[in-house]
């Protein structure tokens, strides 16, 4: 019998500025058949998310940066192909790390069974998975937020701010929004319940956030950082909060960038900023699963996802999910259901 033979996309070059084509390279490999305790699997769909550009450059991180010459990795669902394991069969859905590449094998603790009858396989890598669990533990854990609060999200168009924005909703908040596109800001308000939403390409962020909020913000989760984190601390009420989740809008900056001029607001409003990581509060995932299954299937969350298919586009796909190409989340289809 032949070989298997899969592809699999590797760090060619650490890219100074925003990645480029010629940073990534795609190989093909011979994919090993599983020994006793592991599976092989075929993957579907598989995430890009704004943290993986950290971990092209080499350098002391919350995570292990990639390596020159080795496939990438990240979020993945596939179709289990062969198992060496009781309670994995061929053709169960499974949720995994080893995204970036056509195969994935290793030890079964590596996987984890999904319900493709519960939600599309695309669902896992976004609503139910590590995005919605961080807009859950962000908003509610980190930020406590509580009902009747105003709530301002950053890059609110993204799999995660969209999902901030609908969870305040549910619980009672007043929602302001900023997006990237006239397009995504009618996305939030009209179809998403967002209270108001601006496009920080019209004017300073302070500005549209003063005017959204004349009586200011008790919640800011900040998924951008730089001017629009400024502009919360200046527009935040008295213990006031910020869930510090990401920056994408410094990513790509080859140096150091300036922080809030206003740092000084902290004092006098007794202001809490806190950063997190979402592997932190893995132990919600259960509470956040009983609310947001049902919320998702009723209609009261709702997901716009943006596909581009083939293995081989992936690169483009997380270097326009950089640019703010996506609405929602990014999803690179691998494959197709057998």
């Amino acid at each position: 019998m032949a070989a298997r033979t899969g592809r699999e996309v590797r760090l060619a070059a650490r890219p100074e500025g925003e990645p480029k084509q010629s940073d990534f390279s795609l190989a093909e490999v011979e994919v090993p058949e599983p020994v006793d305790g592991e599976v092989l699997v075929r993957n579907l769909v598989m995430s890009v998310d704004p943290y993986m550009r950290g971990r092209m450059n080499d350098g002391e991180s919350y995570v292990p940066p990639f390596q020159l010459g080795e496939p990438l990795d990240g979020g993945a669902v596939g179709e289990v192909v062969s198992s060496m394991v009781d309670g994995l069969a061929p053709g169960d859905l499974v949720l995994h790390g080893l995204g970036w590449r056509d195969y994935a094998a290793g030890p079964a603790g590596s996987f984890r069974k999904v319900d493709r009858t519960q939600a599309s396989p695309s669902a896992y890598l976004g609503a139910l998975g590590m995005p919605g669990l961080t807009a859950y533990a962000g908003l509610f854990a980190v930020a406590g937020m509580k009902e009747g609060e105003t709530v301002f999200v950053s890059g609110a168009a993204g799999a995660v701010g969209s999902l901030v924005g609908q969870l305040a909703k549910l619980r009672g908040g007043r929602v302001i929004g900023s997006a990237g596109s006239p397009q995504k800001v009618a996305w939030l308000v009209d179809e998403l319940g967002f209270d108001a939403a601006f496009d920080y390409h019209d004017g300073p962020v302070v500005e549209q956030l003063r005017a959204a909020a004349p009586d200011g913000i008790d919640v800011y989760f900040d998924n951008v950082g730089g001017e629009h984190l400024e502009a919360a601390i200046s527009c935040m009420r008295v213990h006031g909060r910020a869930a510090l989740c990401g920056m994408i809008s410094q990513y790509n900056a080859t140096a150091p960038q300036p922080g809030p001029r206003n740092l000084g607001l902290l004092v006098g409003k007794r202001l809490t900023l806190r950063g997190f990581l979402v592997r932190d509060h893995s132990d919600l995932m259960p509470e956040f699963l009983r609310e947001v299954v049902p919320a998702l299937a009723d209609g009261r969350i709702k997901v716009r996802e943006t596909f581009v298919d083939g293995l081989e586009n992936a690169p483009g796909a997380l270097i326009g999910q950089l640019r703010g190409e996506n609405t929602g989340k990014m999803v690179v289809r691998v494959g197709e259901p057998a």
